[in-house]
């Protein structure tokens, strides 16, 4: 008979463990939470200082009650659930659920999942922080006193399943905000000059930076016109050369914040996505011979630091494959973040030596990919600064300046292993110049004006949005991924070319609650929201009191709100078609999915249609057909036949109308990093997009 019996959240969480204990220790699933608030009501007596009513959630009485039964078997309990906030919350509902005492030396935490961390962990038990509980308990009380009592309001003055929250709703105004800027935008004209330069067989590019040694922005046609005139001749001559030497230093291990950025960078996921992959990672994914292991610490941390264990392990990986001048000389600086709680360590592999290569047949795609970022990232933080050469030439004719910049990578450094992603996509390369010197002369090859006009501010992608609401302190690392997830379901933005746009329905919602509820929208007063709840969380808070002090306020505003606040009316807009089956309007609706057709006849009809759009090429397969621009329930933009179910005819990629000139099978727009191409969608023929 067992004489433990250590309670975790997850099944693939409970076997890895299991095989780390040995047969003393029962491992067992809570599955997550056992109480919570009832969904059926508010759940907190705001007269008894906010006290909250936990129940059962529904379905988790047969795992209840297994826990209880193992409990009576053993002689001791251990609760191990994640090492954070909402770990502590677990742990102490189910002490309360099995009659544990919450002073007893209970609860385990491990920041990975290996045998010498579990071993260490069962070696110092300790008693439930309830500050950790009280923040959780905190937020969660905070955000039903607003999602409870705004909702309702919402459901009665728009529609029926709307929600609204704190950090979702600031969410949404970003993206509205950022809608308003974009429309506002007025262009402004500018021109750059480029010219191409040679010495000798070499040649070079270099732009036009101002005269007579002063910096000149060019604002219009005759301004550069201007400057074309001044230019005499076709030789230029080399005025100065500036030559320097510049350290580049590696990025630090990730956040859960910059893990969901980079991965939506580099490897297209979703925040979503991303934290599902690394919990499995963290689970413990089966190696075969070796068993089941955790293969990267725990990935909900605003933390760079990383154990002195794992810096000397990475450190002796570095110089084993790579030698020692790729080693990093002395300590890593990490500089925290005042806003960040610093509770574990940086997202890591769980042991370097486990390449992502050693790896490959154990993991899905996904997961090699991911293991591989974060396995990257770790090794390059604790490499040498690449060293770059760089190089800065001006050449001048006529007291006309242009400005040359090179660079070339002298020692890689870090740069052998990972490379940060930017927002752009752009790859970085070298940008070599000859061997330029003071006093030479180099010819001109052409000069080439080019007008622009500025740009408005870009929309929101997931990671910009992420690293925004970093920033700003809104949210933590468990919220940013659940907080997109619930906006988008909810219908107040669509995600459309991968970046957020707000709908009309997000819009309505939005004006309502900044004219009733402006404090919720407040980022300085959600931010300081975050800092109190942390400060709860470090004992130096009350946490009534915390909720009081903003109770107070809302209450009078709720008051105001449900006398004064509106019905709204969203009306359904004409599609400008009839329902084939019963000959009603078809009109625009709002879905889960974003925008869709549905007979204006309903309930008595439930036709509906998808919205498309007609690109102007005719289907390649039935040749009868058009080919129309679909969305999948995914927001995936792809192509098929109107005529479909008749004709299959799909393709990811964007048919154009002109035949390939090589086999004339259809000729297709691929996107690309650096663009989009036209390439055949049956034989190799390629070419650029113009």
């Amino acid at each position: 008979m067992a004489d433990y019996l250590v309670i975790v959240e997850s099944p693939a969480k409970a076997k890895t463990i299991g095989k780390y204990l040995g047969k003393k220790y029962i491992v067992k699933a809570s599955m997550g939470h056992v109480r919570d608030l009832p969904k059926s009501q508010m759940g907190v007596d705001v007269e008894e200082n906010f006290q909250p009513k936990y129940i059962t959630i529904r379905g988790k009485g047969p795992v209840l009650k297994e826990l209880k039964t193992a409990a009576k078997k053993v002689k001791r309990i251990y609760l191990a659930a994640d090492p954070d906030r909402e770990g502590e919350a677990i742990a102490w509902h189910l002490a309360h659920s099995l009659n544990i005492d919450e002073q007893s030396d209970c609860r385990v935490v491990f920041n990975e999942i290996t045998k010498q961390a579990i071993k260490d962990a069962f070696k110092t038990p300790r008693k439930i922080n309830m500050d950790l509980v009280d923040a959780q308990q905190a937020r969660r009380i905070l955000d039903r006193l607003v999602g409870y009592n705004i909702s309702p309001l919402l459901w009665k003055k728009v529609k029926k399943g709307l929600s609204a929250g704190r950090v979702q709703s600031v969410a949404v105004k970003m993206i509205i905000e950022r809608e308003k800027e974009i429309q506002a935008f007025v262009p402004e004209e500018y021109w750059t000059i480029q010219g191409k330069f040679s010495l000798g067989d070499e040649a070079f590019d270099a732009k036009f930076y101002g005269v007579d040694g002063k910096k000149q922005e060019l604002k219009s046609e005759e301004e550069v016109q201007a400057v074309l005139k001044q230019l005499k001749g076709k030789s230029f001559d080399v005025a100065s050369v500036k030559k320097k030497e510049r350290k580049r230093n590696p990025v630090t291990p990730f956040t859960t914040s910059s893990l969901q950025q980079e991965a939506a960078r580099k490897l297209n996921f979703r925040a979503k996505k991303t934290m599902m992959i690394a919990q499995q990672l963290y689970e413990g994914i089966d190696l075969g011979k070796e068993g089941t292991v955790g293969l990267i610490t725990y990935m909900r941390t605003d933390s760079t630091r990383i154990s002195e264990t794992a810096q000397n392990e990475t450190r002796q990986y570095i110089v084993e494959q790579f030698g020692e001048e790729y080693t990093r000389v002395g300590q890593r600086a990490v500089k925290k973040d005042k806003k960040a709680q610093d509770a574990h360590e940086a997202i890591r592999p769980t042991a370097v030596f486990k390449d992502p290569k050693s790896l490959k047949s154990y993991l899905s795609r996904d997961q090699l990919r991911l293991y591989r970022l974060i396995w990257e990232r770790l090794v390059a933080s604790e490499m040498a600064p690449a060293i770059m050469d760089t190089m800065s030439v001006d050449l001048v004719n006529e007291g006309v300046l242009f400005r040359a910049t090179g660079s070339k990578v002298k020692f890689p450094g870090f740069m052998k292993v990972y490379i940060e992603g930017n927002d752009d996509g752009k790859k970085e390369e070298d940008r070599l110049l000859p061997n330029l010197e003071e006093g030479q002369k180099v010819k001109k090859e052409s000069i080439d004006p080019n007008q622009h006009f500025t740009q408005p501010p870009p929309r929101y992608t997931e990671a910009r949005l992420v690293k925004t609401m970093e920033e700003l302190g809104i949210g933590r690392p468990s919220t940013y991924a659940p907080t997109l997830d619930t906006i988008q379901k909810r219908g107040y933005v669509a995600l459309e070319e991968k970046r957020f746009v707000p709908t009309e329905l997000g819009e309505i919602v939005l004006e309502l609650i900044v004219e009733f509820f402006p404090e919720i929208l407040d980022v300085e007063f959600t931010a300081k929201m975050e800092g109190d709840l942390d400060s709860i969380e470090e004992g130096n808070h009350e946490w009534v009191h915390i909720i009081d002090g903003f109770y107070q306020g809302f209450e009078k505003r709720l008051k105001v709100a449900e006398e004064e606040m509106k019905e709204v009316e969203i009306k359904d807009e004409p599609a400008g078609e009839d329902c084939e089956k019963c000959g009603h309007e078809m009109v625009y609706k709002m879905g889960r999915y974003g925008k869709f057709m549905a007979c204006s006849n309903f309930p008595e009809c439930r036709n509906t249609k998808a919205i498309v759009k007609d690109i102007g090429v005719k289907c390649p397969t039935c040749k009868e057909g058009n080919i129309v621009e679909r969305k999948s329930k995914k927001r995936r933009t792809f192509y098929g036949c109107d005529r479909y179910p008749e004709c299959e005819f799909i393709s990811w990629d964007k048919p154009i109308s002109r035949p390939c000139p090589k086999c004339s099978a259809m000729l297709v727009e691929k996107k690309t990093k650096k663009g989009v191409n036209v390439q055949c969608s049956s034989c190799d023929y390629k070419e650029e997009a113009n």
